[in-house]
């Protein structure tokens, strides 16, 4: 059986005014199922959490998606297929109305694949896994923020440092923030990473509004 991605949507209270998409982390390499139980999928449900509990009265949606299969996998870029389906997903059900991506790791890298796709106008990369040739010409118009543990050793803090720089040539912002002692999992000062991210996506809403 053919592994398909999963969706999940926790509607605002009232009409929605804005999308949070909400990307997991994964492998470089991988082609086995992704589970609902996976620390990477796991990860992800509080960040959830927080955008939906402060948001969900001013008009944000928060979703989720569960990839098909854990990796990258070199040029399939499996992820940013799976992320483009979501957004055809929550364009019909929520038509015109922006996005937010906010992804971790591999999910911040498919965040940013997939940045320039109608709708979105604002992303969030956690820690994510970036390298020297990824793009950000699609990034025009967009604003970004990009978060990262000094003492990362997965992803790589100062590639992410040069990704926001170059792309504040094109982008409608770019900020990068740097969490002191805190390592890829997130793990040493949760409530900082979700304040930070959800803070700003709350405030991306408001400059829309």
């Amino acid at each position: 059986m053919t592994a398909e991605p999963v969706l999940h949507v926790d509607p605002s209270r009232g009409n929605a005014r804005a999308v949070a998409l909400v990307l997991h982390g994964g492998r470089a390499k991988g082609t086995t199922r992704v589970r609902a139980h996976q620390l990477a999928v796991l990860r992800m449900r509080p960040f959830s959490a927080a955008l939906h509990a402060a948001g969900s009265r001013a008009g944000l949606a928060v979703a989720t998606l569960r990839y098909a299969v854990r990796g990258w996998n070199g040029k399939a870029q499996s992820p940013v297929t799976d992320v483009r389906w979501a957004l055809d997903r929550l364009a019909a059900r929520y038509p015109d109305v922006p996005v937010a991506l906010i992804g971790h790791s591999m999910g911040g890298r498919a965040a940013i694949y997939a940045a320039g796709a109608a709708g979105v106008r604002a992303l969030v990369g956690l820690a994510p896994w970036i390298e020297a040739r990824d793009p950000w010409q699609q990034l025009a118009g967009r604003h970004l923020l990009v978060v990262h543990g000094d003492r990362d050793r997965i992803t790589s803090p100062p590639a992410s440092a040069a990704y926001a720089r170059h792309a504040a040539d094109l982008a409608a912002s770019a900020a990068f923030v740097s969490v002191r002692g805190e390592r890829h999992a997130m793990l040493h000062h949760p409530r900082l990473w979700h304040e930070i991210c959800t803070g700003w996506v709350l405030a991306r809403i408001e400059g829309d509004a």
